[in-house]
């Protein structure tokens, strides 16, 4: 078993390791409390449309790729569990099973992302992207082009997020393999986690409000 580091260093502001664990978690619920606010007005924003427009929304998620939706789904909470994984590895100082749960949660966001292009470039060849561009053979082509300006909007930022995410995800790889965390200091990789799984969340709540809702 190779063990990793049991010495948490100590930044000088702080006056011992608990008031520093406590203000790095005190931190970070800070941002995603911010990050909750930032995407709830988005969230806001398209409920408001999808009530004033709801035949144009409901004909506009019908033209979403429902499987590659749903893949995606499943392939979130699975990079979810081994985010969980990872931290407890090294909450329990292991090394090797740290750097391997790092490593396929961020080989699941890869995978995340690539379907999410797939999708992107359907849409293009779809000429479904707001602006100029944009063609709708039907009714209510103004409002279907809100449905899709929210869209892009929404899983854009979301994607936005993932690749925030796989910079924060191959740091701690790089930190992991020359051995920084162990029991006495895994903060970097739980505060990872909490914003991986922050990320995953709003897609469980992205999906349905674009994929699912008014599907029959």
């Amino acid at each position: 078993m190779h063990s990793l580091s049991d010495a948490q260093p100590l930044a000088h502001q702080f006056d011992d390791t608990d008031q520093q664990r406590r203000a790095v978690s005190f931190g970070m619920w800070a941002f995603l409390v911010n990050e909750i606010m930032f995407f709830g007005g988005l969230f806001a924003t398209y409920t408001v449309y999808r009530v004033l427009y709801a035949h144009a929304f409901h004909d506009g998620s019908h033209h979403l790729d429902i499987t590659l939706g749903t893949i995606n789904t499943a392939v979130l909470i699975a990079s979810s569990l081994t985010m969980a994984l990872g931290v407890w590895s090294a909450e329990h100082g292991k090394r090797r099973p740290l750097m391997a749960w790092l490593l396929m949660t961020l080989l699941l966001g890869g995978v995340f992302v690539g379907i999410k292009a797939v999708e992107y470039h359907g849409k293009w060849v779809d000429h479904l992207v707001p602006g100029p561009g944009f063609v709708w053979h039907g009714e209510g082509a103004q409002h279907v082009q809100i449905f899709y300006s929210l869209y892009f909007a929404m899983t854009g930022f979301h994607a936005l997020h993932m690749l925030v995410g796989f910079g924060l995800l191959t740091w701690l790889i790089i930190d992991a393999r020359r051995g920084r965390f162990g029991p006495a200091y895994y903060a970097p990789v739980e505060m990872v986690g909490l914003y991986w799984h922050f990320v995953d969340i709003v897609w469980i709540f992205l999906f349905p409000l674009l994929y699912l809702i008014g599907r029959h």
